[in-house]
């Protein structure tokens, strides 16, 4: 990975200290002696780098302050007077005088020049990256519904980075956001209900109604932030989220965008699924138990597959599932993943080629990968604990395995700053496990899938017939 410091360009400049030590006694002595300091004047070389210099001039008490300043005209001027050892007071101004440099020029300071670094370059690198960090979280932003709705849904996720901030919590903010939430579905009504397909539009009809007035709605959710109870805002916002998300997921039947005409072979996934794996130890050891329970010896996962962002790979994903392809597959468990190994048919799904949606694209890219220092991210990140991605398949990183998936276990600390994994958009992420998370750190080598059976969205999975 190239280092931010070697890519980033910089501007040339240059110090040029001098010591013009001028008097007009013979008298000279370092007791109330004045320095006058004119700070620096850039100009730009011919190649166009900033460059300047600073010059400290010492002068005699007798001096006027006139005369100061008219030993070289500088437009800013700093005095010091000193009664004690003048180079110590000396080493005093030029710390204050690069202090000052340093924060109205853009200047390099060791090599790195924080003013020249582009955002883009900076995504790996900031602690203030919107990524989400929850499956949840990433599946409510992949839906392609209505404009409307994505602004509500933004409005109030904006609250769930609010409600991290310690202490005093911005809930002045946060009432503004649920206001404007509020103003656009009251606004826009008509357009919120007429994306929804008419067959779908009385429940639609009801959501809405729930989303403005009902339990765990926007008017409930202001209240408690007028409350300042963090723990009912809390609630209250994954509440209504979740009824967001339903109504776009009725405004988002299919798929927004044709598939290439070189794809339309393929199996795909034409919106969600969800599939479920039991998983049993190899060993003949269980599971830690769960709250109040006893120890398993299975456990089950629940993935919901998103076929909007990945609908190749989530198709071929899923028509696996039903063909029984995963039963009695066993796992691997690696440092950060738990992956697929011995087991499957290997001349079992198609070879499809990489797939990747990047944010604010309208359809995925295909055998090629996002550059993130760039600024690219992808629809469906793979930093995230959970994520479900195809392994690569064995002859090209640009094409997925026919049947080898894994699930990402990811750990901050082996991320960049901005918490993004340095595999980001690598991979052709396709869902993220919603139920039993906790079951993946703690599955091991030899532990086999019992059982894998799609338990919603058969009617959204297109096989065609030449497959």
């Amino acid at each position: 990975m190239a280092s931010l410091l070697s890519s980033s360009p910089s501007f040339s400049h240059t110090f040029k200290p001098s010591l013009n030590f001028l008097s007009n006694s013979p008298k000279r002595t370092l007791v109330n002696t004045h320095f006058a300091f004119p700070v620096i004047n850039a100009e730009r070389n011919k190649n166009g780098a900033a460059s300047g210099s600073f010059k400290i001039y010492c002068g005699s008490s007798n001096e006027s302050v006139q005369d100061k300043l008219e030993h070289k005209g500088s437009p800013f001027n700093f005095f010091l007077s000193n009664h004690g050892h003048a180079l110590k007071k000396l080493e005093s101004l030029i710390t204050t005088a690069l202090i000052f440099v340093h924060v109205t020029s853009p200047i390099a300071s060791l090599g790195w020049d924080y003013w020249s670094i582009a955002p883009a370059d900076a995504v790996l690198y900031s602690p203030d990256t919107k990524v989400p960090r929850t499956g949840e979280l990433a599946l409510r932003k992949a839906i392609p519904a209505n404009t409307n709705m994505k602004s509500i849904q933004e409005s109030l996720e904006d609250i769930s980075y609010l409600l991290r901030i310690p202490q005093r919590k911005p809930y002045g903010t946060m009432e503004g956001n649920v206001k404007k939430a509020l103003k656009i579905a009251k606004d826009e009504k008509d357009s919120i209900l007429a994306s929804i397909p008419a067959e779908l539009r009385d429940k639609g009809s009801s959501l809405y109604a729930s989303l403005i007035d009902g339990k765990g709605g926007l008017q409930e959710l202001l209240q408690n932030i007028n409350d300042k109870d963090p723990d009912k805002v809390s609630v209250g916002l994954a509440s209504s989220l979740d009824t967001v998300a339903e109504i776009e997921l009725l405004q988002a039947p299919g798929l927004s965008f044709l598939l290439p005409e070189q794809y339309l072979k393929y199996p795909r996934l034409t919106g969600r699924a969800t599939v479920e794996l039991t998983i049993e130890k190899g060993d003949g050891t269980a599971f830690s138990p769960e709250a109040g329970g006893e120890p398993r010896k299975t456990a089950t996962i629940q993935m919901v597959i998103d076929g909007y962002s990945a609908p190749l790979t989530a198709g071929n994903f899923v028509k696996m599932v039903v063909d029984g392809a995963y039963d009695g597959a066993k796992l691997n468990s690696a440092n950060q993943a738990v992956l697929t190994d011995s087991g499957i048919d290997k001349t079992a799904g198609f070879r499809v080629p990489l797939e990747i949606m990047p944010s604010g694209q309208f359809e995925p890219l295909y055998r090629t990968t996002l550059s993130i220092q760039d600024g690219e991210l992808p629809v469906l990140p793979m930093s995230v604990y959970g994520a479900v991605a195809m392994a690569h398949s064995a002859d090209s990183d640009e094409y997925s395995s026919p049947y080898q998936f894994f699930f990402y276990l990811y750990d901050k600390r082996n991320s960049g700053l901005g918490g993004i994994s340095f595999d980001e958009g690598q991979f052709s992420v396709f869902g993220y496990a919603t139920t039993g998370r906790d079951t993946l750190s703690q599955i091991k080598t030899g532990d086999v899938i019992r059982s894998a059976k799609l338990v919603e969205g058969r009617d959204r999975l297109v096989v065609p017939s030449e497959s």
